[in-house]
């Protein structure tokens, strides 16, 4: 496999940036998801924009210039207007927003944000920037960003002492006693998030207490649930075959970082017009031997070292079973969560409003055999969660001679990636991973 497409979203909620080259940190890919907006009820108090609830947010596009997020707003009745004169291009250029990547927080006002749960506090922009989006969104709005602040991780990371047991992503034991276990592997994940919350364990702390605690711990910025999200062009080829074709759905509505295929030459239908499996049918592929081998397993079954073909063609919704992946023979990606989908994949990006005709029924599409995460059982699956592995020894399928020496305290390397990278499943997981992040925070 191959990274075919990697993306970044400096202001969430906004449109995505589609990027040839990344560099991967423990909270996530440079320049993600450090700024968000919120709309500002009557109350005073805040609402977090995301396209779910505000799908005008993905009428903004946003570009990386320089050292500042240049934002631009694309009205859908433009679209049916006269090609401007070179005077009124000049008018839409000095109507962009440019916001710096590193602000200084000097003075900036405190504001707290949640997500999910976890909580922060934020540093408002201001003036000229509330302004600016408030006039396009037409309601009033602002625009905070996290600078040196966290989000605690409340479940499903590989790394983080307080929730680290969660899934079977982290069980390398290749034994068979899974069913023998006192607690349940979800039950057990849910009172290590708890715990977590309750304490502050996984909070935000200082720089003092973190290397108390021997290293940097898994943490996040405005991403919802973890720092990366991995999809497959495969699944979304899947996904397209479902719809009328002149009614494709573009991968950028699943909102990916990462964008995973194989290297064979597939049809028209990939869903790239910007810049499935059901349970009952076990998904196969080709083991070293040449023998067909099923991936999936029933509970109790322990994990399966990936196949040893060469270049195996990817399968949709193979990803479930993926616990671990190699990029570019240096880097590893833990996968420890399915991620559920909302109406948002309905949204058409064009008009900023829920999509026309079949296109505006994705969701419903993938309800009859997506549904395949008991701990988000009201949810179709699209896409895996992910989080950066330390480095580890050659033995786990990484060569250890590219491995680069810059690490951080907790040992963990800044990935630097980018698209046609190769990419390898490193370890294989036999039953799907099950939600846990706790549900009531």
């Amino acid at each position: 496999m191959k990274i075919t497409e990697l993306y970044i979203y400096p202001i969430k909620s906004l449109r995505p940036l589609s990027v040839q080259r990344a560099r991967l940190r423990r909270e996530g890919p440079e320049h993600d998801r450090r700024f968000m907006l919120l709309k500002v009820e009557a109350d005073g108090s805040h609402r977090n924009i995301q396209p779910v609830h505000f799908p005008e947010s993905v009428l903004f596009h946003q570009v990386i210039e320089g050292d500042s997020v240049v934002v631009t707003y694309r009205d859908p009745s433009e679209t049916k207007k006269p090609t401007p004169t070179p005077e009124q291009q000049g008018d839409t250029a000095a109507a962009a927003l440019r916001v710096p990547l590193r602000p200084s927080i000097e003075g900036l006002t405190a504001v707290d944000v949640r997500l999910l749960g976890s909580t922060t506090t934020a540093y408002r922009m201001g003036e000229p920037y509330d302004a600016w989006f408030s006039s396009r969104f037409g309601y009033k709005v602002i625009l905070v960003y996290i600078g040196d602040r966290r989000r605690p991780v409340l479940a499903h990371s590989p790394n983080n002492n307080n929730n680290n047991n969660n899934n079977n992503n982290n069980n390398n034991n290749n034994n068979n006693n899974n069913n023998n276990e006192k607690v349940p592997r979800q039950q057990r994940s849910w009172l290590s998030a708890i715990t977590s919350y309750v304490t502050g364990s996984g909070g935000e702390v200082g720089e003092q207490q973190r290397q108390q605690q021997g290293g940097e711990e898994d943490f996040l910025t405005f991403s919802e649930a973890a720092p990366f999200l991995v999809t497959s062009r495969a699944s979304l080829r899947e996904v397209n075959s479902r719809l009328p074709q002149s009614e494709d759905v573009d991968m950028m509505v699943f909102r990916p970082n990462i964008v995973v295929d194989d290297d064979y030459d597939h049809d028209s239908r990939d869903g790239n017009h910007c810049d499935g499996d059901d349970d009952e049918t076990p998904a196969t592929t080709e083991s070293g031997g040449g023998q067909q081998q099923q991936q999936r397993g029933g509970q109790g079954q322990t994990e399966t070292q990936a196949p040893a073909s060469p270049h195996p063609k990817l399968e949709a919704w193979d990803e479930d079973f993926w616990g671990e992946l190699g990029i570019g023979g240096s880097y590893r990606l833990a996968l420890t969560a399915n991620c559920a989908r909302c109406l948002s994949i309905n949204i058409d990006y064009d008009t900023g409003r829920p999509a026309d005709g079949e296109r505006g029924a994705v969701l419903k599409k993938l309800m009859g055999d997506r549904r395949v995460d008991s701990g988000n059982r009201w949810s179709p699956i699209f896409g895996r969660y992910a989080f950066l592995l330390p480095t580890s020894p050659a033995s786990d399928g990484i060569d250890a001679a590219a491995r680069p020496e810059t690490m951080t305290q907790g040992g963990v390397v800044e990935a630097d990636v980018a698209v046609g990278d190769e990419v390898v499943v490193t370890r294989r997981i036999s039953d799907r991973d099950v939600w846990s992040w706790p549900k009531n925070t």
